[in-house]
C-alpha cells in the first residue's frame, strides 16, 4: 500500500507555520539583545526619549543602514552618499508609515515628515508581507519536480545568514528577495511580461537588479539559440525593449541624480564630467571604498572567513553544475551530427542511462541560467565589493538553497554542517546586529 503524500498546500502552510515561528524566534532575540550595551549609542538620541510602546517597538530596528533607509524616507535624499541607496525601500517605509499614523486615532495626519519610529516599524510591517519561501517552494518544484526536494529547500531558506536584515527590518533585501523569486518564477512559464515588472521593481531596490535581465535574454534568446530555433527579428526586438524596462529603474536613479546636482550647480560635482556621469559608481568609490581588489587586505580577512561558508557553497555548485550539466550540453551543441545510426538491435547503454539519470536529478538543464548568474554575481562580490555582504544578498539567490538541499541529499555530513552553521551564525548575526556590532 503507497502511503499518502502530503499535498502542495499542506507544504504551503507547513512553510507558512514555520515561517512565522521562526520569525517570532528571530524578534524576541533582537528586542532581548538591544537591551545589551550598544556599540552606538545613535538609536537612543534619535528615536524619541518617551518611553511609549512604538518607541519600545522601533528601537531594536534602528541599525546600520536602517539609519539611510529612514532618513531618505523622511526627507529625500539629502546627502551625496544616500545616492548610493536606492528609492524603493524609502517609498515602502514612507507609505506604510503614513497608513500607521493615520490608522493611530490618537494623532492626527501629520502635515511634517513621518515619524522615525513609524518609518521604521512600516518597513518591518512590509517586510512580513514578503512570501519567499512560499515562492521558492514553487520555483523549485518547477525545476526539480519533487515536492519533498521543493519542501526541504523552502526550509532551508528559512535559515538565512543574515536574518536581521532579511525578516526585521526595512532593508532592500526582503523586497528584492521576493521580487526576484516571483520573476523567476514568471520565466518558467514564459510569462516574460509579469517577469519583467517583477524584475524592474526589483531595480528600485537594489542595484544588481540590473542582473536579472540575464533571464529573460536567456529565455528569449539563448535557451532557442541553444535548441537550434531561428530567432526572429521581432523576438531580438521584445528581447531588448523588456531587458531595457529592466535596467529604468537604476537609469532613472541616475538622472535624477544628475539633475540634482549637475544642471543647476554652480559647481558640478566630479563625476558630472564622467562618461557616463553616474553617482552610484561614484558614491561606491569614494564613501565606502568599493572596488576591483580593494577590499582585499589583511584588516578584512575576518569578514572573508565569516562569510567563506556561502561564497564556497554557491561557488562550489555553480561551477559543478556548469561543469557536470551545462558544457556537455554546448559541446553537443557545438559538435557535428553523428554520421553513424546505432542498430536497432544493439542493447541499450545502461550506464549512459544511469549517468544522465543521475545528472538531471540535482541538475536539470533549466537551472544553466540559475547557476550562470549565481557564479557570476559571487565573483563580483568576492572581487568587487565588500564581501561580507554575500550574507545578505546570498538569499536573493534561489542557487544557494538549492546548493544547500544539494550537500544535504548528496552529502549528509556537509548539509549537516550547513545546517548548523547557518543556525549558530544566524542566532550570532541577530545578537551582533541588534547590539549594533559588525558585520553589517
Amino acid at each position: 500500500m503507497t502511503p499518502p503524500t502530503v499535498s502542495e498546500d499542506g507544504h504551503i502552510r507547513l512553510i507558512r507555520s514555520v515561517s512565522f515561528a521562526s520569525w517570532i524566534l528571530s524578534a524576541l532575540l533582537v528586542y532581548i539583545s538591544s537591551l545589551l550595551p550598544l556599540f552606538d549609542s545613535s538609536p537612543r538620541v534619535v528615536l524619541n526619549e518617551h518611553q511609549s510602546w512604538i518607541t519600545l517597538a522601533a528601537r531594536p530596528l534602528l541599525r546600520w543602514d536602517s539609519f539611510h533607509f529612514a532618513h531618505i524616507a523622511r526627507s529625500g535624499h539629502m546627502y551625496e552618499y544616500e545616492w548610493a541607496f536606492l528609492p524603493g525601500p524609502p517609498l515602502l517605509m514612507r507609505g506604510v508609515a503614513r497608513l500607521l499614523q493615520i490608522l493611530d486615532q490618537r494623532r492626527p495626519f501629520p502635515a511634517q515628515a513621518a515619524s522615525w519610529e513609524y518609518v521604521l516599524l512600516g518597513g518591518t510591517l512590509a517586510a512580513c508581507f514578503c512570501g519567499t519561501a512560499s515562492t521558492l517552494y514553487y520555483l523549485t518544484l518547477h525545476h526539480f519536480r519533487s515536492r519533498s526536494f521543493s519542501l526541504l529547500t523552502s526550509l532551508l531558506s528559512l535559515l538565512p545568514s543574515s536574518p536581521g536584515t532579511l525578516r526585521l527590518s526595512g532593508y532592500s533585501e526582503p523586497f528584492f528577495t521576493y521580487l526576484s523569486y516571483k520573476g523567476m518564477l514568471y520565466c518558467t512559464s514564459s510569462d516574460w511580461f509579469l517577469a519583467t515588472w517583477c524584475f524592474a521593481l526589483a531595480g528600485l531596490f537594489r542595484s544588481n537588479g540590473v542582473m536579472l535581465g540575464g533571464f529573460i535574454i536567456w529565455g528569449l534568446l539563448i535557451e532557442p539559440f541553444l535548441a537550434k530555433e531561428k530567432i526572429s527579428a521581432s523576438r531580438l526586438a521584445y528581447t531588448i525593449a523588456l531587458t531595457s524596462a529592466i535596467f529604468t529603474p537604476f537609469i532613472a536613479h541616475q538622472f535624477s541624480a544628475y539633475q540634482s546636482f549637475c544642471v543647476p550647480a554652480i559647481t558640478p560635482a566630479p563625476w558630472c564630467s564622467y562618461f557616463p556621469p553616474a553617482i552610484y559608481s561614484y558614491v561606491q568609490k569614494e564613501y565606502w571604498n568599493v572596488g576591483f581588489l580593494r577590499y582585499w587586505t589583511m584588516q578584512q580577512l575576518p569578514n572573508f572567513l565569516i562569510c567563506a561558508p556561502v561564497l564556497l557553497l554557491l561557488l562550489v555548485y555553480s561551477t559543478h553544475y556548469i561543469h557536470v550539466a551545462f558544457f556537455p550540453r554546448v559541446r553537443a551543441f557545438l559538435s557535428p551530427p553523428p554520421r553513424t545510426k546505432t542498430s536497432p538491435f544493439s542493447p541499450p547503454d545502461s550506464s549512459s542511462d544511469a549517468s544522465a539519470t543521475k545528472s538531471t536529478l540535482f541538475f536539470p538543464p533549466s537551472l544553466a541560467p540559475h547557476a550562470i548568474h549565481a557564479l557570476l554575481f559571487t565573483i563580483l562580490i568576492l572581487f568587487n565589493a565588500h564581501t561580507q555582504i554575500i550574507l545578505r544578498l546570498a538569499a536573493s539567490i534561489p542557487f544557494t538553497y538549492w546548493g544547500a538541499a544539494w550537500l544535504l541529499v548528496k552529502h549528509p555530513r556537509w548539509g549537516r554542517c550547513w545546517i548548523v552553521w547557518s543556525v549558530v551564525w544566524g542566532a550570532v548575526s541577530l545578537v551582533l546586529w541588534a547590539t549594533f556590532l559588525p558585520p553589517a
